[in-house]
């Protein structure tokens, strides 16, 4: 659910409502709604933030619209900008995550765009959409209660948890939903209630090495390390490439004096992120 009109992003970035326009048309698809007009999710305002700040970092509007299409195209499906960091070398765009870097296209004076300072400003606009869609007439589907959670996780993270809870009421084997809950009750120091919801997620969908891998943090977080070690080998068997949960998994036997798994695991870990 796409949930900011062209004139609200407009305000939120100091743009006018033509210069939104033309950046949708340029790398955009947001969906679209009364009389075709334009519906905005979050992710597109970081994405329209970060041109802004590009296009004044005197990038060419060509090179903006290549390189954000190109990004879009390279993070994985479902894969969140919240924790990116995209900046300017030179005339180039560079893009960080998680400690590592990659070009769009390439790289030299740093720009670094944050979502927090944007979060803030769309916090209150981002409540007043929450509002509305738990007051409106025409009831949400659960997908659209996941959808619209998603968009308001940075903006306003208790209004998220309440649409995917909203999302589970109505469909309980809502995979989706309930990884997400998990994590944001796991990042607001509820690891207990957080085991809960990838538990529901792993039993709707035993497939969900994300659900696994979360579940083994949320247990370590509990200093419940032997179910913690079941976990991650649970999101090693869904996928083997799980690089994360190699290092964990190595960690854990490392600490548990189990040498020759760790090394196996750190082994897998380092090859997987070559």
């Amino acid at each position: 659910m796409k949930s900011y009109t062209t004139r609200d992003v407009a305000k939120l970035l100091g743009l006018s409502e033509a210069q939104v326009r033309s950046q949708a048309r340029g790398y955009l698809a947001p969906d679209r709604g009364p009389r075709n007009s334009y519906r905005f999710s979050f992710q597109d305002l970081v994405l329209l933030r970060t041109a802004k700040a590009l296009g004044e970092a005197r990038i060419a509007p060509r090179r903006i619209r290549r390189a954000l299409r190109t990004l879009i195209r390279q993070l994985p499906a479902g894969r969140s900008l919240s924790g990116v960091r995209i900046s300017s070398e030179g005339d180039r765009v560079v893009v960080r995550e998680d400690g590592s870097a990659w070009h769009p296209e390439s790289g030299q004076l740093l720009l670094d765009f944050h979502v927090a300072e944007l979060a803030q400003r769309a916090g209150p606009m981002a409540r007043r959409l929450a509002r509305r869609a738990r007051q409106t007439d025409q009831p949400l589907t659960a997908d659209q209660w996941y959808d619209l959670g998603v968009d308001l996780e940075i903006a306003a993270p208790e209004d998220a948890q309440d649409a995917y809870a909203r999302a589970i009421a109505l469909e309980p084997r809502h995979a989706g939903a309930r990884v997400n809950l998990g994590r944001l009750l796991q990042e607001a120091g509820r690891p207990a209630e957080a085991a809960i919801e990838y538990r529901a997620a792993l039993a709707s969908r035993a497939k969900q090495p994300v659900a696994a891998f979360n579940l083994g943090t949320a247990l370590e977080d509990l200093g419940r390390r032997a179910e913690a070690i079941e976990a991650y080998l649970t999101a090693l068997h869904a996928d083997a490439d799980f690089a994360d949960a190699h290092f964990n998994l190595a960690r854990l036997y490392e600490q548990t004096g189990k040498r020759a798994a760790a090394l196996r695991h750190l082994n897998a870990y380092k090859l997987l992120s070559d």
